[in-house]
């Protein structure tokens, strides 16, 4: 009876205040984006892992897709989703022909997720992208391996006035080829290039004037662009769209046409290096601790995949003979101490880059030994 009297005291087995039943809302995403290219919009967000009280989502959760302008109500789109908590979101969303054309208007994106009875905490934030017609696809595009880099060229636009006139070209580059290249360079004594991005992006302008976002690069013609960056012994590949900048509401917004075909390229090294220039020669007479020599100096080469440079003499109209060693000549000047008081040498240089490759022969130069 003690025991039964203190247990009653202390509460034991008291109910306390009644707890409201969950109600298991999946928290809002919040970090939901979108991406027009021509008629299609890339969604991607989160899905989050816990709910509204913070406890744990278990199981697949139901997602809504909806789009609006203005006042409109919010519009589902097409798809049915399930995915699970934390996962990734993904979703391509082809705009009807009433959102996809007429002039650029702003159009909002949201995800829903809903829990068993169909509830939700709400919408996520808005992901923003343009309605309206987009500009006309790239086609055409086409490329050509240069010295200088890769030109690129595609078919003039032929619907002008039927959208948006601030247009310029996007090129997407991906690497497909990544770290390639490197190895050689580490053999030959030369520091290792630094990684390449697996994506850049070019942007030209309808005056021929380029810039990227994540590198400058040198553009030319309207219909044609130079792509700089690119190394040798890679494998690239270029989509190209129009991107038209619109101003909605006091602000600059992009409308994308639809991306091309992609287009591959590999670049290969099959050009040789500048031909050197300013080649000069200066003799030193023989005395009576050294012979005579003759010291040859140019400017140096300001190729990125030099490994060096090659001598060659000769006397007279004779046929030009190799005077360096077989491994290039590194720095621009040789001293040749091979050579007699009272004769005539003619000298040439060429350069050669890691891939083998040589130049042609320099302007030649003469000099002669001074006699005893």
């Amino acid at each position: 009876m003690a025991l039964a009297a203190a247990l009653l005291a202390a509460g034991c087995g008291t109910p306390g205040t009644p707890l409201p039943p969950s109600l298991h809302l999946p928290d809002p995403v919040t970090d939901l984006t979108a991406v027009r290219n021509g008629d299609q919009v890339s969604l991607t967000w989160t899905m989050p892992k816990k709910n509204t009280e913070k406890i744990l989502l278990k199981g697949d959760i139901a997602v809504r897709i909806c789009r609006k302008e203005a006042n409109e109500p919010c519009a589902t789109a097409p798809g049915n989703l399930m995915l699970a908590p934390g996962a990734q979101g993904m979703l391509t969303d082809t705009l009807p022909p009433a959102k996809a054309g007429g002039t650029p208007r702003v159009l909002d994106y949201f995800v829903e997720l809903k829990n068993q009875r169909g509830r939700s905490a709400g919408l996520s934030n808005p992901a923003q992208v343009l309605a309206g017609e987009a500009p006309a696809a790239v086609t055409g595009l086409s490329a050509k391996v240069r010295k200088g880099g890769v030109v690129l060229r595609w078919d003039a636009a032929t619907t002008a006035g039927k959208e948006p006139v601030n247009v310029v070209i996007r090129l997407r580059r991906t690497l497909l080829t990544p770290q390639t290249g490197a190895k050689p360079r580490a053999e030959a004594g030369l520091s290792a290039e630094p990684a390449e991005p697996l994506e850049q992006t070019l942007l030209v302008d309808a005056a021929g004037q380029s810039s990227s976002t994540e590198a400058e690069k040198a553009g030319q013609a309207g219909d044609r662009a130079l792509d700089k960056d690119v190394r040798f012994g890679q494998v690239y590949e270029y989509r190209a769209q129009r991107v038209a900048r619109v101003a909605v509401d006091g602000k600059t917004l992009e409308l994308a046409g639809p991306l091309s075909d992609p287009l591959r390229v590999e670049t290969l090294d099959v050009f040789p290096p500048a031909v050197p220039t300013g080649l000069a020669a200066v003799a030193t007479a023989a005395d009576a601790q050294t012979g005579a020599s003759i010291d040859l100096s140019w400017q140096p080469v300001a190729d990125a995949d030099l490994a060096g440079y090659a001598v060659f003499r000769r006397e007279g109209d004779a046929a030009w003979q190799q005077i360096s060693p077989t491994a290039p000549v590194v720095g621009p000047g040789f001293h040749d101490a091979n050579v007699q008081p009272g004769h005539t040498y003619r000298y040439a240089v060429t350069a050669i880059d890691q891939g083998g490759h040589s130049s042609a022969r320099s302007v030649e130069t003469e000099e002669t030994v001074p006699g005893p």
